[in-house]
């Protein structure tokens, strides 16, 4: 018990000077806020905690090295005066106001050796960070209108990016909504789909209209959507092309399997006799009886019956812009039909479970050759809708 008391002593003893020391380090590297972290998380559990002090100290000293760094940072930026550092100086600012508010519910924080309170020099930041937000406000809508002068969809997706990060900080302002809505419309990507039966086989009319219902596939995102049919109404930017080289299918077969079973069965009663011969009795005298076990065999005739389908086909993408193929994904998909059922001859005593269950089944028709590509084609469908959400049409 005095081993396990130490250990787990010397356990918290070793995790607490471990946590100290990266603490110190983090400070040493100019990780300010990490050391405040580190520090703030180990207050939080207990503040008062004499073995808690140096983290009292050391977020004094990473509080006032954080802010500093992030000052110094400001006042550079703003005599840059870059538009484009408009939104660090802001962060910049935000973080110096956070930085308090996380520090403040666990103030007074009191260093025992000195025997003072924690020394935080608090400044109320939200002047800066209104008029600040303003300024960006302001740059971000000009920067936005300023791409909505392009005919470049991704400069309508940058746009967009621009005025939702502006509607984060400024919810509202001016008609930023009404403009996200237009860029959002202005960088859609319309892809429509079709696909091209090269395998001189007659593919099922149902199977192309559900490969071509991507409404099914749940494949549009934000910036893309993609059509089964044309609309007129649309000019394309790219289309995808499934075309469907080869389909092969195989011939019927019924492979025949011939198993023999033995077992041991109780087939009644007999009595039991001594090894000479005479009846064993009990204790009032009556003859014992046991089990009669016999041996049986059956002959299990089983049938399997077999056929396949095959589809090899090609994905291609298309810059109906550019007319040039993007990229061309192979894809392929097979489906098997098998039934298996069985007969026997003999005594099906000796024959499993399993086996008496396929004696139950019957011999069924084989599938259609247009059934066959179809069942293939269910697949076909989940492997290209993996092969879409695995590769998009813009890096």
């Amino acid at each position: 018990m005095e081993k396990q008391l130490l250990f787990i002593l010397s356990f918290l003893i070793f995790t607490s000077c471990s946590s100290v020391k990266k603490t110190q380090e983090a400070i040493n590297n100019g990780n300010y806020d990490g050391a405040i972290q580190i520090a703030l998380e180990k207050l939080k559990k207990n503040k008062t905690k004499k073995g808690n002090q140096p983290y009292i100290i050391m977020l004094e000293q990473a509080f006032v090295k954080a802010n500093s760094k992030d000052l110094a940072q400001i006042n550079f930026l703003k005599k840059d005066n870059n538009p484009e550092s408009i939104e660090s100086i802001y962060g910049l600012y935000e973080n110096l106001k956070n930085r308090q508010e996380n520090i403040k519910p666990l103030l007074p924080l009191t260093i025992l050796e000195e025997g003072r309170d924690a020394d935080f020099k608090f400044v109320n930041y939200d002047n800066e960070i209104i008029a600040t937000k303003n300024q960006l406000s302001d740059h971000l809508y000009e920067k936005a209108k300023e791409l909505f002068n392009s005919n470049n969809k991704l400069d309508y997706r940058t746009a967009y990016s621009e005025l939702e990060y502006l509607e984060q900080i400024n919810p509202n302002y001016k008609d930023v909504r009404n403009l996200m809505e237009i860029a959002h419309q202005n960088g859609l990507d319309f892809v429509i789909v079709s696909m091209k039966n090269e395998t001189e086989k007659i593919i099922p009319k149902k199977l192309e209209e559900d490969l071509l219902n991507f409404d099914t596939y749940g494949l549009n995102d934000f910036w893309t959507i993609y059509h089964g049919r044309k609309n007129r109404e649309i000019t394309y930017d790219f289309s995808l092309e499934l075309n469907l080289i080869n389909i092969s299918i195989s011939p019927e077969q019924v492979k025949e399997k011939e198993v023999i079973k033995e077992s041991q069965v109780k087939d009644g009663l007999k009595y039991l006799l001594d090894e000479n011969g005479k009846n064993v009795l009990d204790d009032k005298g009556n003859k014992v009886q046991v089990d009669k076990m016999i041996n049986v065999r059956c002959y299990l005739y089983q049938f399997t019956q077999l056929k396949t389908a095959k589809v090899v086909g090609q994905v291609k993408y298309v810059d109906l812009i550019s007319r040039q193929v993007i990229e061309t994904y192979p894809i392929e998909s097979e489906f098997i039909f098998e039934h298996t059922y069985a007969n026997y001859k003999g005594d099906k005593r000796a024959l499993s479970k399993s086996h008496l269950d396929l004696v139950t089944l019957k011999g069924v028709p084989f599938p259609t050759n247009e059934q066959m590509v179809y069942e293939s084609g269910e697949d076909l469908k989940e492997r290209l809708k993996y092969i879409i959400t695995q590769n998009k049409f813009r890096n």
